[in-house]
């Protein structure tokens, strides 16, 4: 059984998408979607530097458009049948365009409009987020209790990721639990926290105006890592999720649980197959980072996808 991710915010590297240009349709695609989040999402995959593709403003929409893109590549419009799909917390939005309970242009409204609310939310307080990796579970949420830190990701795999403001997140870093490492993460903002709540109202507005579908793939949500069968349900979650935790390692629970056997991320690929590989022991995965793995992708998607 076959699944497919999609990678969150902080996954994107300077000029990514510059090699997916030369793939037939996909620069056609990439400037369909730009003119959606008026962003020029060609020029921030393979021009713009580190410093402008980590403004929430940007990354959100160029992280959205390129699971995009390279899903249609390698897809087409069709999802394999059968697959489980995910997202990690924006690539939530990508995973409920691929599975069809949003259209691809209100996809891409809602990461625009997300974007820039939780920018203007972030702008209100320095803050940001940090990956604590490694440690015991239970004195790592202590410390963050202790420092008023939340932790915004459970992504399994001895992985947390805590966000707050930057002095927190400084102390933290000064003073880890023990048997841990606190890895600062290329995000402007405290995600998935009471810091992102002005951005919660914001979507909700736009969420008025947008009639979803229900869902024609298998589609997990962050909030619980169940599978999401109602449109509506979806949408509500994805606005809600702004100011709540994700729950990742729920995610790769229920992926486990239902007999995932391969489990294939779009770009900008690494991170989620990296959790898999620690939280997911005996599952395959496989990272479609350029246009050079699209070939082993489709073996892959064949081999996880046989009766």
């Amino acid at each position: 059984m076959l699944a497919i991710v999609c990678p969150g915010q902080g996954s994107q590297t300077p000029g990514f998408l510059t090699e997916w240009l030369d793939v037939d349709g996909v620069a056609e695609h990439l400037q369909a979607l730009s003119s959606i989040t008026e962003r020029d999402l060609t020029a921030h995959g393979t021009t713009s530097d580190e410093e402008t593709i980590k403004d929430t403003a940007v990354a959100q929409p160029l992280i959205v458009a390129a699971g995009l893109v390279t899903a249609r590549a390698l897809f087409g419009h069709s999802l394999p049948a059968g697959a489980i799909v995910a997202g990690h917390s924006v690539g939530e939005i990508t995973a409920s365009a691929l599975a069809g309970a949003l259209d691809e242009a209100d996809a891409m409204n809602f990461v625009k409009v997300r974007a820039n609310a939780m920018a203007e939310a972030a702008a209100a307080t320095p803050t940001g987020m940090a990956a604590v990796l490694g440690g015991d579970p239970e004195e790592v949420l202590a410390k963050l209790d202790e420092l008023g830190l939340t932790p915004a990701n459970a992504n399994g795999g001895g992985q947390t990721v805590a966000a707050g403001t930057l002095e927190q997140l400084a102390a933290l870093g000064e003073n880890p639990p023990a048997k841990a490492r606190v890895i600062p993460l290329k995000v402007a903002g405290a995600f998935h926290t009471a810091h992102m709540q002005p951005a919660v109202g914001t979507l909700q507005e736009l969420a008025d105006t947008i009639t979803p579908k229900n869902p024609s793939a298998t589609l997990l949500s962050n909030f619980d890592g169940q599978a999401v069968a109602d449109g509506q349900a979806n949408l509500d979650s994805l606005v809600a999720q702004v100011s709540r935790p994700v729950r990742w390692d729920l995610c790769m629970q229920t992926l486990a649980e239902a007999g995932v056997t391969g489990v294939l991320e779009l770009a900008p690929a690494g991170t989620l197959v990296g959790l898999a590989r620690r939280g997911l022991k005996g599952v395959k995965t496989l990272a479609v980072k350029s246009p050079a793995d699209l070939e082993a992708a489709k073996a892959f998607i064949a081999e996880h996808t046989a009766s």
